[in-house]
């Protein structure tokens, strides 16, 4: 007589082990964040309760010695250097995907895609003296010395876009390769071209990881500190001319934060107030490229 098979579910101590490795992964990350905001909540409630939201929200001056916290002279050097990097980054980066993508070799792809990495490896304080010693006297070159300062945003919004064009073109890259092949052969059986195929074709159809593409890398650019402590310029500096100098936010919290701040004062505190202000702002693009990719994803069988 056989023996009965013990159908019964037999626990496996490594799967186990392996997902409960991964619940703590997790549950490290979000309990990070959580005290993270904590902290910045707590110390922004500080300066808060001195300044306030309205003063601080619709002033164009930063001064904290003479009492001006307005963030808008800030912000708004920290959106044009991101709008310039994004001017570069973006069609560049994508060009490269669609190459990528579309058009090169295998052995292409497996030459230039750890070129590329190798750019995202590159310390980011290498890109800021890069901007200050390179970019800054090419532009003075071409639009004058007298037009460029030395210090200014559109070469930190230059170098920016450099620095993060990896990024744009890696996950574009892995949109457009997501698009089935049997897209791209339903159009060269209609007489479509490669470049046909690939601009009317795979990129529509892979726009909702290019978007998502594009705002995580707005969101690198946004919170950029090094090139843009080194280049930019200091001085609470409200213009729209990216040749000037001009502080941005994360620019601001490095040059504070290096000098002789006596813990708990407004400066101090003001320090948590912008990054409280950055977190919310790349929070929301977060939500913004979530909502876009569930909005235009294409789900094939």
């Amino acid at each position: 007589m056989q023996n009965s098979i013990d159908l019964r579910k037999k626990r496996r101590w490594g799967e186990t082990l392996i997902q409960a490795s991964l619940f703590i992964a997790g549950a490290f990350s979000i309990l990070t964040t959580v005290g993270i905001v904590y902290e910045l909540g707590k110390e922004a409630m500080n300066f808060f309760a001195q300044v306030s939201l309205w003063e601080y929200f619709t002033g164009a001056d930063w001064n904290p010695q003479i009492d001006q916290f307005g963030i808008w002279a800030l912000l708004n050097a920290t959106l044009m250097t991101t709008f310039i990097a994004m001017l570069v980054a973006l069609p560049i980066g994508l060009s490269i995907s669609l190459y990528l993508s579309e058009y090169a070799s295998h052995r292409a792809r497996r030459t230039l895609k750890p070129i590329l990495e190798v750019l995202a490896g590159i310390p980011t304080v290498v890109y800021g003296y890069f901007a200050l010693t390179f970019m800054t006297p090419l532009l003075r070159g071409i639009f004058g010395r007298d037009v460029v300062d030395i210090y200014n945003t559109a070469s930190a919004g230059i170098v920016i876009g450099i620095l993060i064009i990896p990024m744009v073109s890696s996950m574009s890259e892995d949109a457009l390769s997501a698009v089935p092949r049997s897209l791209r052969e339903a159009a060269y059986g209609l007489g479509a071209t490669k470049l046909e195929t690939a601009v009317k074709i795979v990129l529509p159809t892979a726009i909702s990881g290019i978007m998502a593409a594009f705002i995580v890398s707005v969101s690198r650019a946004i919170g950029e500190t090094m090139i843009v402590a080194v280049a930019a310029g200091a001085g609470s500096n409200f213009t729209f001319n990216p040749f000037e100098a001009a502080e941005t936010m994360t620019g601001h919290i490095v040059r504070i934060s290096g000098g002789d701040l006596s813990y708990d004062s407004i400066d101090y505190n003001s320090i948590f107030a912008i990054g409280l202000t950055l977190f919310f702002m790349t929070l929301s693009l977060n939500i913004i490229s979530q909502r876009i990719v569930r909005k235009y994803r294409e789900v094939y069988e």
